[in-house]
């Protein structure tokens, strides 16, 4: 390396210690691969659940589908886990599966570059260290990068500014005027949470989004019993989670019945809870449910109907020193804008620059948004895999489920390599071409494909988000890797001796 210091390369390398990298490196453990590393460029584990702590932060997604399957047994408090008990499950992973010896933290991965001719890929970090490794897993997933609208102004504001993303929780909201700019899943879960204390709200909403009721409660000790004495429980309710997602999903890709079900659940709680007709009508969308991800609350709706709540959907034209001012040139003066407008979800990898074979720089392969055989592989690039890459978040369902079955196909690609001793690995560009045509055909049959601005698509209203099947599907297709959709070179006699 630079510092004429010789360091062996390593076997693996992981950049990313959320649920991607920490699955990754358990399952690299039970295939007895232990020569991995797992940068994180934070001082601890847990990706967006370390980073997001702001008010009423939790999952949308039930407890026990929301964790791994090797480590289902874990006694949540919440039907829907709230961010601290996330986060600590993800660091009860990293101690109970031998994880932190492998963990670097404080590495900011700035660019990684192919080395063909030794068939390593060689890492540069923001801190001056140089690692080298024969295979890099990129676990940093699509919601750490806070997305902030282009609004004229914006840095001219006066007040405190902060995106749910890094919230300030010196900053005591209790009887200040604030401006809420965004909708999404993260003001849906902070704007209940602070309604109350404010004095004035005031919620700029570019487009609604559908709602449906959630169910939410703290286990009682007579439900906690039964989860932790009762053989089967647990799992059986993590099979009825699986199930109801798995139908949710389907109303998404393309079952109209079931679309219109789930739509006329979404009105009915609508009209249920804002009596308003004027503002049921400004919360309604007019796109399909589904064409942006559904809002899972039941307390959304009301907060927006408290008398100190104001739902403002004219556009902003420029943020000033004292407030914001929206497009019929009104002005609302506030202590404080929270910006609610979630992630550069269609940027994958950014900051980082990733190198592959002869000099390719891999955001220059997606000028049309970025995609990657089920969101693993990329031609051009051997030795190099994503987890949560492109087309593999899901509408409804868990994460940890689709990371898992990626996780394992990555793992038997590996020891397929080992087994027998290729050098490098990439999937091929006629494979990746034909499975980024089918997303792509595919999303034309799902709600995805509505007239609605998402973090699913790109500015020119390309999936690259979205899984457009099952997840049964999904792991059906990674059950095994199909070596035929695959280039490999064999390492020379001389350097496998």
């Amino acid at each position: 390396m630079a510092d004429g210091n010789f360091v062996p390369p390593l076997k693996v390398a992981i950049i990313g210690s959320g649920f991607g990298g920490l699955g990754m490196g358990v399952s690299l453990k039970k295939a007895r691969i232990e020569n991995f590393a797992i940068f994180e460029k934070a001082d601890d584990v847990g990706g967006t659940w370390r980073e997001n702590t702001y008010p009423g932060c939790g999952c949308d997604v039930p407890s026990h589908f929301y964790s791994f399957s090797f480590e289902r047994d874990y006694p949540w408090q919440w039907r829907y886990a709230k961010q601290p008990e996330i986060y600590a499950y993800a660091r009860h992973v990293a101690e109970k599966y031998g994880l932190r010896p492998h963990l670097r933290l404080g590495m900011t991965l700035q660019s990684a570059r192919f080395d063909e001719a030794r068939a390593l890929w060689q890492l540069q970090f923001a801190n001056g260290e140089q690692v080298e490794a024969e295979t890099l897993i990129s676990a940093v997933g699509q919601l750490h990068q806070p997305a902030y609208p282009n609004i004229p102004g914006r840095e001219s504001f006066g007040g405190v500014a902060m995106h749910s993303a890094h919230w300030n929780h010196d900053f005591d909201l209790t009887g200040k005027t604030v401006a809420v700019i965004g909708t999404g899943a993260s003001a849906v879960q902070f704007v209940p949470e602070i309604a109350p204390k404010v004095k004035q709200m005031h919620v700029f909403q570019r487009s609604p989004g559908w709602t449906f009721p959630k169910v939410d409660s703290q286990f009682s000790k007579v439900q906690q019993w039964l989860i932790d004495h009762i053989p089967g429980v647990r799992d059986l309710d993590r099979l009825r989670i699986f199930g109801i997602t798995e139908l949710l999903a389907a109303a998404y890709n393309g079952n109209a019945v079931l679309e219109k079900l789930v739509t006329a659940g979404a009105k009915l709680q609508a009209k249920r809870q804002v009596k308003d007709p004027a503002l049921r009508a400004k919360l309604t969308p007019d796109f399909a449910i589904g064409c942006k991800r559904i809002l899972l609350t039941s307390a959304w709706l009301p907060a927006l109907t408290r008398a100190n709540v104001e739902v403002v959907d004219d556009g902003i034209s420029e943020i000033t020193a004292t407030g914001v001012r929206t497009a019929d040139g009104t002005l609302r003066e506030v202590d404080a804008i929270l910006y609610g407008t979630g992630f550069k979800a269609t940027q994958f990898l950014t900051p980082m620059t990733v190198i592959g074979a002869g000099g390719v720089e891999l955001h220059s392969t997606w000028t049309h948004g970025a995609d990657a055989y089920y969101g693993m592989a990329v031609a051009g690039f051997p030795n190099f895999f994503m987890l949560y890459g492109p087309n593999t978040n899901v509408g409804s369902g868990s994460i940890i489920f689709m990371l898992e079955r990626q996780q394992r196909y990555i793992t038997q690609l590996l020891q397929a390599r080992a087994r027998n001793d290729w050098a490098t690995l990439e999937v091929k560009a006629e494979v990746q071409k034909a499975y980024a045509d089918e997303m792509q055909r595919r999303s034309q049959g799902t709600t995805y494909s509505s007239n609605c601005q998402s973090w699913y698509k790109t500015a020119e209203g390309r999936n690259t988000n979205n899984w457009v099947g099952s997840q049964m599907e999904f792991a059906r297709r990674l059950k095994k890797p199909d070596l035929a959709d695959y280039v490999y070179v064999r390492r020379p006699a001389a350097v496998a001796a």
